[in-house]
């Protein structure tokens, strides 16, 4: 029996997608040889990667006049590839920040243009929050506005998306296909594959039409989205098992009922572990109710000379990594689409019979 696996990435995986892809490693469709081996440009790759954008589309319902790019270096590559490709005729942005991945994105697009920090982080009740829109100190006339939807480190999430007259530009790393979202709102989303899209080595772009001819003139062809575009995001060799076991994915999705059914299970399962968490005296969860992250689910014990003994244990009962991130400590769970049910329910019994048992 798999494990439960808590990992904020690279993340679970569906076992039905392991488990197609094991029976396919070998002798993809009787053609005699792994998918791995495949040419991009082979007739037959074609035909994946095509149906892998086609489902992603039917997934997120993405307008015409968007592209999808299947691009590689990780949602980290674009806080520097969004900049190169949308500050080439105005050279200003708006960057809301509210923890680590939003602070790392604008650090490196200040190398770019002129960047305009909106501070968006605050306390409620003690707890860590997202401040009311009509604080943040927005430009007049931003190229576009940015900002990480959902703060995998933190575990903060926004509960409605900004509303701005610039192009909106969203790191959906952690979140995207976790619950409905209008992608007629953005301008842009990004996200890097291996949390809820797929194994490590992909990521997302999602870009409207008229933002292809924003980009810096020195900007290197590999990373100018309307070259990846022309080139159906093979200006190069493309990470072709990402992009095929990505599309395994999307096809595991349509089969649970599409992005709506999911995120039912989504909410089910975060209802159950901050249930419990705010049932206890014995663990804290420092994000205010209404911006708890769906996905990541940070929580700290009373006693922190507890933690070792408790990610050991949590280990021995096949609940693994569940150590929060080396920058904040305690703990954090992953609960991503991949995680079951199941996988919550068995969590939330370890931390009970742990609390009872050292409290």
């Amino acid at each position: 029996m798999r494990a439960y696996n808590f990992c904020a990435g690279p993340a679970a995986l569906p076992t039905a997608v392991l488990e197609k892809a094991q029976q396919e490693m070998l002798d993809w469709h009787g053609k005699g040889l792994s998918i791995m081996e495949m040419s991009h440009r082979s007739k037959d790759y074609v035909a994946v990667a095509e149906k892998a954008e086609a489902d992603l589309r039917q997934l997120l319902n993405i307008p015409e006049n968007y592209k999808v790019l299947f691009l590689q270096g990780g949602a980290s590559l674009q806080f520097s590839a969004i900049p190169l490709n949308l500050l080439g005729k105005n050279s200003k942005a708006d960057y809301i920040h509210t923890g680590i991945w939003s602070e790392k994105a604008y650090k490196e697009a200040s190398r770019y243009g002129e960047i305009n920090v909106v501070e968006a982080g605050t306390t409620i009740d003690g707890k860590l929050a997202i401040s009311d829109q009509s604080t943040w100190n927005l430009s007049k006339d931003p190229a576009y506005v940015h900002y990480a939807e959902n703060e995998t480190i933190g575990g903060i999430q926004f509960d409605k998306i900004p509303e701005v007259s610039a192009p909106l530009v969203s790191d959906l790393s952690s979140s995207i296909l976790s619950a409905p979202i209008d992608v007629s709102k953005f301008g842009l989303i990004y996200a890097g594959a291996q949390k809820n899209i797929g194994p490590a080595g992909l990521t997302l772009v999602i870009i409207r039409d008229d933002l292809l001819d924003q980009a810096k003139p020195e900007i290197p062809s590999i990373l100018k989205y309307s070259a990846q575009s022309k080139n159906g995001s093979m200006v190069n060799t493309p990470a072709t098992y990402a992009w095929y076991l990505s599309g395994l994915v999307f096809e595991w999705l349509l089969e649970q009922g599409g992005v709506e059914a999911i995120h039912k299970v989504n909410l089910e399962k975060a209802k159950l572990l901050y249930g419990y968490i705010d049932s206890s005296d014995f663990y804290n969860n420092p994000i205010a109710i209404q911006n708890r992250s769906i996905m990541n689910v940070p929580f700290t014990l009373a006693n922190s000379d507890l933690d070792k003994q408790f990610l050991k244990e949590a280990e021995e009962n096949r609940l693994l990594n569940l150590a929060g991130h080396r920058s904040v400590g305690g703990m954090r769970a992953s609960i991503y689409n991949a995680v079951p049910l199941a996988g919550v329910q068995a969590l939330v019994s370890f931390m009970e019979d742990f609390a009872k048992r050292n409290g």
